[in-house]
């Protein structure tokens, strides 16, 4: 590789990962404030926070990085333009194909890493979330009630206290609950119980054995004492399971050996991330070509729009192939195809030399 695209790869990598960093902190803080709220409804166990946060970052990553991308090449392509250094680097000999030569050294690579993230490593990250959530709530310890400690369950207006716990925290000993409800306080105490989940697999509960339940209000005289054998105390709900989006927990060879409309728009949605990064990645380079006195800016907010419109059109292709209402040949192939078309037309006409105009003072005299 010559200096020259080294220089150029240098720019571009260095913009793309200003831009990737800059995108990663947004996208982090939504995830992590949707985590926080969730574990405050009591539907994510606080214990699994951070795992949580690492694995639904992964999964992010198949649409970060060809923004990052996208919007880092027009940065850095359109700073040279602005900064005279196209022009310099015309003035050598150098057109629209020289610079992009460097930019498909990046555009390449990072094709080749979305499309490992999206087709590999994100669906694994997927599965090992739901399975981290899932045997969460089979478990107290990982709910979050240790023996020994009160401990408030989220939402239920509920402290439980927990005596002794078997090794896997499914059961327990010792019990003892109090609630707040319409001012009227309900003590719970048992022997033993467990936690399990209803069959549908969207509800737990503590099944307490052997105890005693005291409701009143304080400071009247009409408590309720009831003793039990078996008490059943239902705890705040786990996350309900995605139903028609089950597929995004499949690897990927399980999708190519589903006939499955669901399967099919899963399998051409993890295809259209390392395609989208090669062409958004071939699509900005004419777009970041913009006049030395131009707005600094302009150019980007048509570029973004031509993104946006990209990827709505994208997600509903997806909704409507899960859905059937596409034949299955078609795919997403039928959004890929204008913006490969509009990315190598642009690139035609930006290798093309401007003619220079003959202004009227140019022509020769007339004879008198």
């Amino acid at each position: 590789m010559r200096v020259l695209h080294r220089y150029l790869l240098r720019e571009m990598g260095q913009t793309f990962l200003a831009c990737f960093i800059v995108l990663l902190l947004i996208s982090a803080t939504g995830v992590l404030v949707d985590l926080l709220g969730r574990i405050a409804r009591g539907k994510v166990p606080a214990s699994l926070l951070l795992s949580q946060f690492g694995l639904r970052t992964v999964d992010a990553l198949p649409m970060l990085i060809p923004l990052a991308l996208f919007i880092g090449l027009l940065l850095s392509i359109s700073r040279l333009y602005r900064d005279n250094e196209m022009a310099v680097l015309r003035a050598a000999g150098m057109g629209l194909s020289g610079l992009l030569r460097p930019a498909l050294w990046l555009i390449g690579t990072l094709s080749v890493l979305v499309a490992a993230v999206s087709l590999w490593l994100a669906p694994e990250a997927s599965a090992v979330s739901k399975q981290m959530i899932d045997s969460a709530n089979r478990s107290l310890l990982v709910a979050g009630l240790e023996p020994g400690r009160f401990v408030e369950l989220p939402g239920r207006h509920s402290v439980v206290y927990i005596g002794a716990m078997n090794n896997d925290g499914s059961r327990f000993g010792h019990l003892f609950v109090h609630s707040d409800r319409d001012e009227r306080v309900d003590v719970v105490t048992a022997e033993k119980g467990e936690l399990y989940t209803e069959a549908a697999g969207e509800e737990r509960y503590l099944r307490l054995e052997n105890g005693f339940r005291v409701e009143g209000i304080p400071g009247q005289n009409d408590f309720k004492v009831m003793r039990f054998a078996r008490n059943d105390i239902r705890v705040p709900d786990i996350e309900p399971s995605e139903g028609s989006r089950s597929e995004r927990k499949l690897p990927t060879r399980a999708l190519l050996a589903d006939q499955g409309a669901g399967s099919l728009a899963e399998l051409h949605w993890r295809l259209a991330a390392p395609i989208a990064c090669l062409l958004l990645g071939l699509l900005a380079v004419p777009l970041a070509r913009s006049p030395p006195r131009a707005a600094r800016y302009g150019g980007l907010m048509v570029a973004l729009l031509v993104y946006l419109i990209y990827l709505n059109t994208l997600i509903i292709g997806r909704a409507q192939l899960a859905e059937g209402a596409l034949p299955e040949s078609a795919g997403l192939w039928w959004v890929h195809a204008p913006v490969l078309v509009l990315a190598l037309v642009l690139l035609r006409r930006g290798e093309r030399m401007p003619r220079v105009r003959k202004s009227a003072s140019s022509k020769p005299a007339s004879s008198a």
